[in-house]
């Protein structure tokens, strides 16, 4: 579709860039081979005739040490299990929907096969999460598969079990707070530093413990209840955004960062209140008072995270999608205008020569916005690409919506800080290590599986992104950085989907 057809509803690409050349990236051969490679690599049947399921879920992949390039473990419990699936189901909507962007050398239908197979066996442990009460990941966990596998298959058992998740997660709420709970339990080392010992802080009758992260779990309530004719739910999520407006964002004054000279737009900065945000807040469950604010993942109880700030871009970004209320609109845009303003403002150092007299990584998050500069080991400052690329997301949602109300300018401006996101994301972080279907193989066997090679051999690296940051607090249990991380990879799939779907490849 070019611009001149275009709906008006839809912000017009950044001329005269041809995204699907821009960005070829997003839809390269490697990035299905490894997702297949993943998924078949992980796989285990009690018996030669038995269905195979997931012998662990896909979190992290090493950058260095004796297990680097390859994917380690979660249990089908944790967070992030349902990412690797909804990865997988990504994929598969690209070759119903968008066929002609799977640039592969397979039939379409081989390709399509193969990964029907697998986004069936890695979402199938899945659904039985639906029962859990004791989680508010339901939307993580859930959403980024068995939204799709309803939504491209009809299989009805899919979307029975996001319903049944959502009246889950809706079980958490409290009224008296008009929120939902997050964490039973807030578990890290001992901050007086004396032998970091683990102490826990237990939710109960006289706290609540809410995070900024649970924004993006509110979509699946709005979905469920627009499938099921339930409103209950679409009213819980409302009322949960409308609280952390209180108590989890932090206004802060107009930047007076100069605008990067690469953004052609950004004179059309956003002119509300622009937004930073706590990651942990501890909340008097009868009445919402705040009872602390801490972080959990980032460098300070003051600081800003850098991935706590673009989960709130995209949450408030799709809350306001589904509701039409101006409030999370105002939010979406002051939390999206102050990420864009961390990184513009960011020190030199973030600029990396990636040749050509070109330079990237300004607009690739470091893993705090106001933690000091840390070495990622590779003689450049710790980054988290994953958070750059949720943001992203979210700039395409609120791009979408500030066009169909008119406001074309500040839509312009967020999908071009969008697409320049992912293009520096891309420029510094995609792993070098790619990989290919095999040529001259016989096809795939009875289970649908398929060859995968390293295009360089011995040079393998699971993930699409590199530099990611799970978490480098530094009371955390488990701190983990610089390594490919399953949701960067989701989320970087999903903006070329979103991209697709908005007509813009």
């Amino acid at each position: 579709m070019s611009s001149t057809s275009r709906p008006a509803s839809q912000p017009a690409p950044p001329p005269p860039q041809n995204l699907a050349a821009y960005l070829p990236e997003l839809f390269d051969e490697s990035v299905t081979a490894k997702a297949l490679r993943v998924a078949q690599r992980n796989l285990q049947a009690a018996s030669p005739s038995a269905t195979p399921s997931p012998i662990g879920f896909p979190e992290t992949v090493p950058q260095t040490g004796p297990n680097a390039g390859i994917y380690s473990l979660r249990e089908a419990d944790f967070w992030t299990c349902g990412f690797f699936a909804g990865h997988l189901a990504a994929l598969l909507e690209r070759t119903v929907t968008y066929p002609q962007h799977m640039h592969t050398s397979l039939p379409p239908a081989m390709l399509r096969a193969a990964l029907a197979r697998q986004t069936s066996l890695w979402s199938a442990p899945l659904h039985v999460l639906s029962s859990r009460t004791d989680t508010h990941d339901l939307g993580f966990m859930l959403m980024p598969a068995l939204r799709r596998t309803w939504e491209l298959t009809h299989d009805a058992a899919s979307l029975a079990s996001l319903v049944a998740a959502a009246d889950s997660l809706a079980t958490r709420y409290e009224p008296g707070a008009a929120a939902i709970r997050s964490w039973d339990v807030l578990a890290r080392r001992d901050r007086g530093g004396g032998g970091g010992e683990v102490v826990s802080v237990s939710d109960g009758a006289s706290s609540m413990f809410v995070i900024i992260d649970s924004m993006c779990n509110l979509d699946l309530l709005y979905y469920a209840a627009a499938h099921a004719a339930r409103p209950d739910l679409a009213v819980v999520a409302t009322a949960h955004a409308r609280t952390l407006l209180r108590t989890h964002l932090r206004q802060e004054p107009p930047t007076t960062t100069p605008p990067s000279t690469n953004n052609s737009s950004s004179s059309k900065a956003y002119a509300g209140p622009l937004f930073s945000t706590h990651h942990v807040a501890n909340l008097d469950p009868a009445t919402g008072a705040v009872r602390w604010r801490r972080t959990a993942q980032g460098y300070s109880d003051t600081s800003t995270w850098s991935r706590g700030q673009a989960w709130a871009v995209l949450g408030y970004a799709q809350t306001y999608a589904w509701t039409r209320d101006a409030v999370f609109l105002a939010a979406a845009c002051g939390l999206a205008e102050h990420f864009l303003a961390r990184l513009d403002g960011a020190p030199p150092a973030v600029d990396v020569a990636i040749g050509g007299g070109r330079t990237a990584g300004r607009y690739v998050p470091l893993w705090d916005f106001d933690a000091p500069l840390e070495d990622d080991g590779e003689g450049r400052p710790l980054r988290d690409s994953s958070a750059g690329v949720i943001a992203a997301n979210g700039l395409l949602v609120l791009a979408q919506s500030l066009a169909a109300i008119g406001k074309h300018e500040l839509s312009q401006r967020f999908f071009e800080a969008a697409v320049r996101i992912v293009r520096e994301t891309l420029d510094l972080s995609l792993a070098a290590e790619k990989a290919r279907f095999a040529a001259g193989g016989d096809g795939p066997g009875r289970d649908d599986s398929l060859v995968v090679e390293d295009v360089t051999p011995g040079r393998t690296f699971d993930a699409m992104l590199k530099n990611g940051t799970a978490n480098n607090n530094e009371h955390a249990l488990r701190r983990l950085k610089n390594h490919g991380l399953v949701y960067g990879d989701y989320y970087l799939i999903e903006f070329g989907n979103r991209l697709m779907k908005m007509g813009f490849i």
